[in-house]
């Protein structure tokens, strides 16, 4: 049964599909030794190409949460010599790749997959889960600050907004909060605490749609159940 090139590839474990149809329009992808196109299908018989070597033999699904730490980059090799979160990773992992981002200096739950399909589902905009993280935030105008957070705030040429925020604690100075977000754009929590004038003292995301970091330690990673697959491929965002 002939099935979209992206979503072959994607199953492979190279690259998730959005990556894919990446290479896809950039010509790193042959079908038959034709290049292909965005749109096109292919089947069992056919011969597929990446960068001219064939696609792996499909590997066993593998499904992680990592509690990523502090000074990791969420990528699988780096050129500059950072330390990256394939290292925390057990040696029999395989060829897994992050499914969304967590900056340099933030930390929390870190999901980490060779299931294309998967990933699309977490990341594509119709089903891309909400997220929360615990911020612990400074400012000079604190009350002032928190009540901004809960504004809309225009970043990247649109408009975003928590879906919640929970104050856990709080003194003069400083705050414990949950922020739950939707969308997820690059750095957004960073972003709209310093447009409200806080500063971040320490960023955890701590749950992604279902399922929550629990006590799972800094460092440590853990596969996800059979249940808690399900539970992320049938969730919704909003």
């Amino acid at each position: 049964m002939a099935e979209r090139l992206q979503k072959i590839i994607a199953k492979s474990g190279l690259m998730s599909r959005r990556a894919a149809e990446e290479a896809i329009r950039t010509g790193r992808v042959t079908v038959n030794g034709s290049p292909a196109q965005l749109g096109d299908s292919a089947g069992e018989e056919d011969d597929i190409l990446l960068d001219g070597e064939p696609l792996p033999v499909t590997e066993q699904k593998r499904y992680y949460m990592l509690n990523k730490p502090r000074g990791y980059v969420c990528t699988m090799h780096d050129e500059q010599g950072r330390k990256t979160v394939r290292e925390l990773l057990p040696q029999d992992a395989g060829r897994v790749y992050p499914v969304g981002r967590l900056d340099l200096m933030s930390e929390g739950l870190l999901l980490m997959t060779n299931d294309g399909d998967f990933a699309y589902h977490v990341m594509h905009p119709s089903g891309q889960l909400l997220k929360t993280y615990r911020v612990r935030v400074e400012g000079d105008e604190l009350e002032a600050g928190i009540d901004r957070l809960r504004e809309p705030f225009r970043l990247d040429n649109a408009v975003v907004q928590a879906v919640k925020l929970e104050v856990l604690k709080r003194d003069h100075s400083s705050a414990v909060l949950d922020v739950t977000i939707g969308e997820g754009r690059n750095r957004e929590i960073r972003r709209m605490c310093d447009a409200a004038g806080l500063r971040v003292k320490r960023l955890t995301r701590i749950a992604e749609g279902p399922l929550s970091l629990g006590r799972l330690p800094a460092g440590k990673c853990r596969t996800l159940t059979e249940d808690e697959i399900s539970a992320v491929l049938g969730a919704k965002s909003l």
